[in-house]
């Protein structure tokens, strides 16, 4: 029963019980069936629409949450390059008086899920014995978007009205 426990374990990338991505074992990835490869298949005859989808939820946030100075959504270089927008993510300010953890507890009491960006590798408890080289200080910058930022819900099944309820509640903190 052990061995199994582990082989599951390890089978979702050794991935621990918190609420962001932390590793404390190297893990592996082998989950995917034939029926998933099927679906993926399936998907990509959408993958424009899709994307298209993302953009409008990207711009979405963007409007609704452009008041506030401290907060600014992930960049990209609109001359030199075409982001697929899969995930909105946030990123606060060093001063800003409101922390990604108060944003995700005050979307998650009206049942609305965001998560923590994901925890850089040199931070897993897995390599903590293996030595981090930077020229930034502390954790680098890996480690300060880890602490400053915070994925936003994102589906393309997301609503207008479910998404203005998002920002509705971000603002709302500010």
């Amino acid at each position: 029963v052990q061995d199994i426990q582990k082989a599951r374990f390890w089978s979702t990338q050794s991935r621990d019980p918190a609420p962001h991505y932390q590793h404390s074992e190297l893990g592996y990835n082998y989950r995917m069936s034939n029926i998933v490869a099927g679906i993926g298949r399936g998907q990509l005859l959408h993958i424009e629409e899709h994307r298209d989808k993302k953009e409008e939820i990207y711009r979405r946030y963007a409007r609704g949450l452009e008041d506030i100075s401290c907060l600014s959504l992930n960049p990209y270089d609109a001359a030199n390059s075409k982001p697929n927008f899969w995930l909105s993510c946030l990123l606060l300010d060093k001063n800003c008086p409101v922390t990604p953890t108060q944003i995700m507890e005050a979307l998650g009491k009206e049942n609305i899920e965001a998560r923590p960006i994901w925890k850089p590798m040199h931070m897993q408890p897995f390599f903590s014995d293996k030595p981090f080289i930077s020229m930034e200080e502390g954790d680098g910058v890996g480690g300060d978007i880890f602490h400053r930022g915070l994925c936003l819900p994102s589906d393309i099944k997301m609503t207008a009205h479910a998404q203005d309820n998002v920002i509705k509640i971000i603002n709302s903190l500010f």
